[in-house]
């Protein structure tokens, strides 16, 4: 980024929620980036940021080896915005008092103030509540609370269970939030946070998708130089809209390579060449390491160790094709994404590892090419935005996310070539019915599931013992959160008596409504 541009840090000690907090900036043209809480003071003062924020996270400021900050970024000069967690530790930093809440404080809350502060500027236009004081509805989500503040810091909002709820010390520009202005949950909190960028940062928003592509094309020339770099394409939307972002950047250094690992959908492989080779003019190399991938994978039923063979596979291919190409091969391009990343990579104290994702968990030690990955700092909606502005066509920008272990994570258990073809039927008969009923653009991701359980059932007069096949759709903005798709009960039984009637192996068919958290979308 350019040092006109203003930039907003997150400093991440473990939320959930931390990557809310960096969209709901980025929403209002402010880019941002989430650092974890371990960065020195050193790098955090060369990055420059117009306004830190501190996210929140599960641990408690009293918690041996709990994750801290660096009481000297406090004296920056720049507007710190404590949110949960970061609050309480700015609190106990600066010589406040935190201490155990006589129980955990989860939900809703109502927060009353008084609208004197450039933080809560335009908060009380729903008029004038008992005792001259304004409401909010808010999301609160913890176990510690502040019991006394530091010096300097005065109280600007409470609730009847959290006295320092909105507090704040103009003088050194810093303010606190005991609750999470980042979530849907508390409906007026991106107000806040504008008014935290806006009205007390004086950030001055100017980032685009424009302004990323331009950006990320000089940042690409100076990382590769005259190397060629391996792209590989999966078909989906983001690693269609890498490779097109690198072919702008360096044209026919790019080398994109099409992998078909055994555990794609039904006609990807076809697709995928049509679209790249035919109408998007990329010299694209097609492998078939399908025999490869699935010896690899034969009677492994464990998660984890599905992804992490499929990666290391992964790479092994494309080690193969950079010998193939010559020395000028250096680099490998991923469709790495900001979620990929957060959910991958756990540093000691407060995150957790959720699941290991191809992209990062796979990676061998010693892997023989270099990554770049221009996409790592983004979230998939904006991963959208950024292939129409790279003029993709549709087709492939609408796409609904695909893992990269593709379907090795749709059939629980072990994989045999029969649970492939059986489940690629369904999910084809499950996505074109979709399609047919105008609901596949206003889901996020839909596809079916083959169980690892057969069920009775009867067909024709006959007794049948054969696969339940479960079907997935959700709702979401960025896959961080989602709600499940609320289909029509007609459109649901028209998908189910196609699949039990076309589909050999599959006599019952169920619907997944769980919501994320706490299910993931993909069910491994």
């Amino acid at each position: 980024m350019t040092e006109a541009l203003h930039k907003v840090l997150v400093l991440d000690y473990g939320s959930q929620y931390t990557q809310l907090i960096a969209r709901r900036v980025r929403e209002q043209r402010v880019y941002s980036e989430i650092w974890p809480c371990t960065r020195s003071l050193d790098e955090i003062r060369a990055f420059a940021p117009k306004a830190i924020i501190l996210s929140g996270g599960p641990s408690s400021v009293h918690e041996e080896g709990a994750p801290s900050i660096d009481p000297k970024v406090l004296e920056l000069g720049i507007p710190v915005l404590g949110i949960c967690y970061g609050l309480q530790l700015m609190s106990h930093v600066l010589g406040g008092r935190v201490v155990r809440a006589d129980s955990h404080e989860y939900g809703r809350a109502e927060v009353s103030f008084e609208a004197k502060t450039p933080l809560l500027e335009g908060m009380d236009e729903d008029g004038t509540h008992p005792a001259g004081q304004h409401r909010l509805t808010v999301w609160m989500s913890h176990g510690d609370k502040v019991e006394s503040l530091p010096k300097g810091f005065s109280v600007l909002g409470s609730s009847s269970s959290c006295p320092f709820a909105i507090v704040a010390d103009p003088a050194r520009q810093l303010y606190g939030l005991q609750f999470h202005p980042e979530v849907v949950h508390t409906p007026r909190g991106v107000e806040l946070l504008s008014n935290f960028l806006f009205r007390i940062a004086k950030v001055e928003p100017g980032w685009t998708m424009g302004s990323f592509v331009q950006l990320e094309v000089e940042k690409i020339r100076r990382t590769v130089g005259k190397d060629a770099v391996i792209c590989g394409l999966s078909g989906g939307v983001d690693s269609s809209v890498v490779a097109a972002l690198l072919h702008r950047a360096i044209g026919d250094q790019l080398i994109p390579v099409f992998v078909n690992n055994g555990v794609l959908r039904g006609g990807e492989a076809e697709q995928v060449q049509a679209v790249f080779r035919d109408r998007l003019g990329m010299k694209l190399r097609y492998v078939d390491a399908s025999a490869q991938f699935l010896g690899a994978l034969e009677g492994v039923s464990d998660p984890e160790a599905k992804r992490k063979i499929i990666g290391r596979v992964f790479i092994e291919v494309f080690d193969a094709a950079a010998k193939e190409v010559g020395a000028s091969a250096k680099w490998l391009a991923q469709g790495t994404l900001y979620p990929d990343v957060i959910e991958s990579v756990s540093f000691k104290g407060p995150s957790a590892v959720i699941k290991s994702h191809h992209n990062v968990g796979g990676l061998p030690e010693h892997m023989k090419l270099k990554l770049v990955e221009p996409l790592r700092e983004l979230f998939k909606d904006e991963v959208r935005l950024l292939g129409r502005e790279l003029g993709l066509p549709e087709d492939v920008v609408g796409r609904h996310p695909f893992p990269g272990p593709g379907l090795a994570i749709r059939i629980p258990g072990a994989l045999t070539h029969e649970k492939l073809e059986v489940l690629r039927q369904a999910d084809t008969i499950y996505l074109e019915e979709l399609r047919y009923a105008g609901l596949y653009d206003h889901i996020w991701q839909a596809f079916a599931v083959l169980l690892p359980v057969q069920t009775v059932g009867v067909m024709g007069d006959a007794r049948t013992y054969e696969h339940v096949c479960g079907l997935r759709a959700v709702t979401s903005t960025d896959g961080m959160t989602a709600d499940f798709a609320q289909i029509p009960w007609d459109v649901l039984g028209k998908i189910s008596t196609r699949i039990i009637n076309e589909v050999r192996g599959i006599n019952r068919v169920v619907y997944d409504v769980s919501s994320k958290p706490p299910a993931t979308i993909e069910w491994e």
